[in-house]
Order: C-alpha cells, then structure tokens, then sequence
C-alpha cells in the first residue's frame, strides 16, 4: 500500500466525471426514471410557464425515451463565458440553467429545477442523448455520446417561424442501474400525476413495442385526480379542493405567485393518498409544504371541533388524530425551493410550511362551518383516532413501591447519599459490571449494568419510554422524569450529580454510547445541558513497560492507536529500548481487573472524560443531525450523508 501523499495525490473531477463517480448522490440507482424524469420536468416547466399545451412522451422499442414539447425551445446561440451553444451548457455543464434567475426578467418564475444538475445527469448516464430543438425559423440538432457532442449543435433544416420546442431522445446506460429498463408502471403513474397539476395540458406516453398510447388531461385538476383514486371508497364528505396565491404586494414574506391548490378527503376506512408536489416535482417523501397542510388542516379542524362543543372530556386532539384518515394531493408554487438531495424527493424550504398553512387554514375553516353535517363527521373521525390512540398508548409509570420508585435492583448505590457529590456510571455489559462494583469508590460512586443494547429511544413517545426495562431502570435510577428541553422539568430529584457512559473504546461500544446519548438528549436534554452527563474514556491500550536504572515496571494506558505511538514515541525518547515493552489491547471493559478500572476510567484523580454539552444555539443543530441518524423515516438521508464521507471511515479490526 503506498504511503505517498504530496501534490500529485489530487484528484480533479471536471465535467459530468463527478456524476458517473458517485452517481447515487445525484439519482436513484435501481432504474433510470429519474434520469427520464429530469427531462419530462424540463418540459413541465415550459408548461408551467404557460409556453406549451402538450407533452409526448414515447419509449421507444431500443430502450430509449423521448421527450417532446411545444415550449420555447432551448435557446440555440452560442453561450458567452463558455464559448459552445447553450444547448452544448445545458447539458454537459453541472449547475448551469435558466432557473436560477428569479427577477422579472427571468426566463421562468416557478420551476423544480434549480439544483442545477439536471439534464447533465442523464447526459452522464446515459450512452447517447439526441437533442431537438425548434426555435427561430431553424430545426437544429445535436447529439451526445458517452456525454460529448460529437459536433457542435448546427441547423439541419428550416421551419415555420411560429414553431418552437424541444425534443430530446435518451439512451440511459444500463451499467449504471440495477435494472437496465425503464419501469413503465412507473412512469405512467408519474405521467399522469403531471398531467392533473398542469389543467388544459395533455400528457401523452406511446409505447412503441405494444403500439399503445395513453393520454391524460385533467380539466378539473386535483380533485377529478383524486376522486379517480378513491373512487372505490365510502367518503365522509366531498372532496375539499382548494386554491390560493400571494397577491401582488400582499404580503412582504412571500413572492407573488407563491402559494398552492389542493384536495382533501376523509374516509373511515381504506387506503390512504398522499401526493405532493413543488412546483410539478413529485416529493415522495413529503417535505415542509406537507407539513403546512397538515398544520392547516389540524388548526382549521381543532377550531371546528371546539367552536361546536364536541371534544370530550380528558380528548386531547393531536395533528396525527385530525391528519391519520387524509388523503390528499397538494401542488405547491414556491419561488426558490429547497430540495433534500438531487432527487428532489423532499422539500426542506422553511417558509413553505407557515405559507401552505396560511393558505389552507381559513378556506377549510370556512367550508366546515359552512357543512356543519360533513364537518361533524370529519371530526368524528378525527375524535376516534384520538380516543384509540389514548387507550392503546395508555401511560406506563414507574413501578412503585408504597408512594416511591423503587430502585432497580441491578443497581449497586453509593453508601453515602450525597447528590452534589455521588456519581453514577452506566456500565455496558455485566461482566465490566462486576469489575467497577469492585473497583469503584463505594462511598460516592454507583454502578448500573446494562445488558446488551438499549432500546433506540429517538421516536418513543414518553409516555412509552418506561415499557423498556433498561430505560426504565436508568429513568429510576437517575430519579428524574423524561422532558423536552422547553419543559419547566424538575431536577430536585436528581439523586446523581455526575452520571457517566462508561462503554467498551470500539464500534459495539460507541452505538452503545451513541443510544444512551439518543436517550438522554431527547428525554432528559435538562440534565444535558445542566452538565450532569459525562462520556467516560477507557484505554484501548495497556504498555508494559520493563525496570529501566532507577525507574521502575510501569504501566501505561492509551485511548487509541494515535496515542498509543505517542507514547512509544516518548518511551524510545527515554532510551526504552525499542521492542522492550509488550503492548495488550483490552477487547472489553470486562478484560480490565477491578484496580485497572479504577485507575484508567473511574478515579477522579487519574481518569479521563468528556464532558457532554448542550446549549439553545446548538440544539438545532444537534437534533437535525440526531434525526437523521437516529430516525427511522431518514434513511435516504443516511445513505446519502454515508456515500458523501463514506472516505472517512476508519476501521476497527
């Protein structure tokens, strides 16, 4: 393995080359729909500008696809700074568009396509791309292969000067993806979802092998769309369809424009729909406009429901009851959105949430009282989800006995109690367990082992978190019940002063870690931020170190392999004869003898800790970073935060 590391070590990815090297950062992988896509959403947006009425779509029998409008067309004339057409920028150039200027010169106002990689990213994957374009009383062509214009783009024929558009054929490389063809199902369904968010546009697929054609138009938009779905279930009430914009100058936080149309529908029982959108992209997994609606929603609903008396008593209503029995479709117009990652699959832009709200809250506020009938049942609905969720997630206390928690009884206590000065160490694993009851201070020091992993506590509600038994035993233990942060908690209990995570120094220990910092910062962040909670630092390494003159055997310890050549590094500075000493790596806490434990990692004179802080500029901070760790629904973000430092990782053998 070369060791080399100097000037020439540096790698420069220029044009698509940064694509086809990590091509999971900008696309999906298991087909090439999103690279399809990117192209149907160039056409979208010309007619989202009002620029073309129709748009062919056409899967050709060579596994090819083609995009057809009857937009502007892309402009043909040669791009001043790079020095080839704009056809050529479009698409070999990352990050270059029409969509970035949003003044009122800008060539479009409302468009999805503003990461700045789109056409670029199929020309990267895909073997051959051939572009059309109308405009200018010219048919002018180009074609790429292997993401090179063969030649410049040129004018093969004269047109009428009122025709204009943009047809771009693409033959996606199928070593890119795990499925080599194009899911038809796929993308018919997202064909259609287009054509019911642009009324009076006609989207068409053909499929050249069958000979089949399919068109879809939607005059009545959202609601005829959802209807068509649902149409197999019993709704409580008629579809709410709704739709607003900023007015010009009314109001200062938001553009003119900016703003959304949507369908609501309740029903009992059956499959849910949910479908967003920003401007014509599809969020798959919702984003912060979702999060406006169901905010609206939940207000408008929640003022019914107590305008008309009808909460029972000991009924709190939450948005998850009022939002559970929804479907609906949302198409939102937002002037710059924030997408997370290439493929747009969420929304992150945080205005779109107070705007959707805004939008939607007073409309449905409206209809209900004005079809007090439907709004009774809507709300009926959402009373019974509140009232099933109450009884299913009933409060499970502490075990009590007489009018006191009872300590767990793995729990070895301090002898003396003294909350300002007792410590409290969280101990993985019942053998290291053992080890620290023997070797701790039993005046001041307590010891809680924990077997295996804890339970990831990050989305358990708190009222849930004492149904875990190793949860249960630390919450006890601590003598502190679970908070929020903004909470007015009561510390008064706390029977520890310093607690510490003491956890074996590899991979297995740090998760462990890890869930126990989950739990605390999500339902003890009080003790956090107060300083009580401490990540205790066990060596990995031990040195023997022979008798040399008047010094004599020594033992040292050392964190990690960094320190641990440190110090070798001092001892042959002390003229240790090299190779005199042997070095052992403990595979656990439970290697470590009691007086070992005691001196490395549990006396206050000699051991070593980190400190866990937490203040109010941090917290966000630290929970958008915990959430995507920790949450189950963020996945896709894991993937994507490994991918990006997946060159960092460092591993323990």
């Amino acid at each position: 393995m070369s060791s080399t590391y100097d000037e020439s070590s540096f790698k420069v990815l220029r044009g698509l080359e940064p694509v086809r090297q990590r091509p999971g950062m900008y696309t999906t992988l298991d087909n090439p729909n999103h690279i399809i896509t990117e192209v149907v959403d160039n056409a979208c947006d010309e007619a989202l500008a009002g620029y073309s009425s129709s748009i062919a779509v056409t899967a050709h029998a060579d596994g090819s696809v083609s995009v057809q409008d009857e937009g502007r067309g892309i402009p043909v004339g040669i791009h001043p700074e790079e020095g080839v057409s704009v056809v050529e920028v479009a698409f070999t150039v990352l990050h270059a568009g029409g969509k970035f200027n949003k003044s009122d010169g800008g060539a479009y106002k409302f468009a999805g396509g503003l990461h700045g990689v789109g056409v670029a990213v199929t020309n990267a994957l895909s073997t051959a791309i051939e572009v059309t374009v109308f405009r200018d009383g010219g048919e002018h062509r180009v074609r790429f292969v292997g993401g090179v214009a063969e030649r410049p783009l040129e004018k093969v024929a004269a047109c009428a000067k009122r025709k204009s558009g943009t047809t771009v054929r693409v033959w996606p490389d199928v070593s890119y993806f795990d499925s080599p063809a194009v899911n038809l199902a796929q993308l018919e369904r997202a064909l259609r979802a287009k054509a019911v968010l642009l009324p009076g546009v006609t989207v068409t697929l053909n499929i050249e092998q069958s000979g089949e054609s399919k068109s879809w138009s939607y005059p009545d938009g959202l609601r005829s769309y959802l209807a068509e779905t649902l149409a197999e279930q019993e709704l409580a009430a008629p579809i709410f369809t709704g739709e607003r914009y900023i007015a010009k100058g009314g109001d200062e936080t938001y553009a003119e424009g900016e703003g959304a149309a949507w369908a609501l529908a309740w029903a009992e029982e059956g499959a849910i729909c949910r479908e967003s959108y920003v401007n014509l992209i599809p969020t798959w997994s919702g984003g912060t406009h979702d999060s406006g609606l169901r905010d609206g929603v939940y207000n408008a609903v929640k003022s019914f429901i107590e305008l008309h008396g009808m909460l029972p008593k000991g009924v709190k209503l939450t948005s998850d009851d009022v939002f559970s029995r929804v479907s609906f479709v949302l198409s939102a117009k937002v002037l710059d959105p924030s997408f997370q990652g290439q493929t747009k699959e969420k929304l992150v832009s945080r205005g779109a949430l107070k705007l959707v709200s805004m939008l939607v809250a007073d409309p449905l506020l409206l209809w209900l009282n004005e079809h007090v009938e439907y709004g009774k049942k809507i709300a009926d609905i959402c009373i019974k989800q509140a009232q099933s969720r109450m009884k299913s997630g009933q409060k499970i206390e502490k075990k009590k006995g007489s009018s006191v928690a009872v300590l767990p009884g793995k729990l070895t206590d301090a002898a003396d109690f003294n909350p300002e000065r007792n410590e409290l160490f969280l101990v993985e694993g019942d053998s290291a367990g053992g080890s620290a009851k023997q070797g701790r201070d039993k005046e001041f020091q307590a010891i809680l082992p924990l077997r295996g992993k804890v339970l990831n506590t990050f989305e358990v509600e708190r009222d849930r978190l004492y149904s875990n038994a190793e949860v249960h035993d630390i919450a006890v233990a601590i003598g502190v019940d679970p908070h929020d942060l903004n909470d007015q908690a009561d510390l008064s209990g706390l029977r520890y002063h310093s607690i510490y995570i003491m956890a074996d120094a590899d991979v297995d220990g740090s998760h462990i870690a890890t869930l126990l910092l989950t739990l605390f910062f999500r339902h003890f962040p009080k003790l956090v931020a107060a300083g009580h909670i401490y990540l205790a630092q066990p060596p990995l390494f031990r040195l023997d170190v022979p008798a040399q003159g008047k010094k004599p055997v020594r033992k040292l310890y050392a964190l990690n392999t960094d320190e641990l050549a440190s110090i070798e590094d001092r001892l042959r500075k002390e003229k240790v004869r090299d190779g005199s000493w042997s070095v052992s790596r403990f595979k656990g806490l439970g290697e470590m003898n009691p007086i070992q434990l005691w001196e490395t990692t549990m006396c206050p004179d000699t051991r070593r800790a980190l400190r866990v802080e937490l203040d109010d500029l941090s917290f966000r901070a630290t929970e958008a970073t915990m959430t995507m760790l920790m949450a189950k629904k963020e996945s896709g973000s894991r993937r994507e935060w490994l991918e990006f430092h997946g060159n960092e990782v460092t591993g323990d053998v």
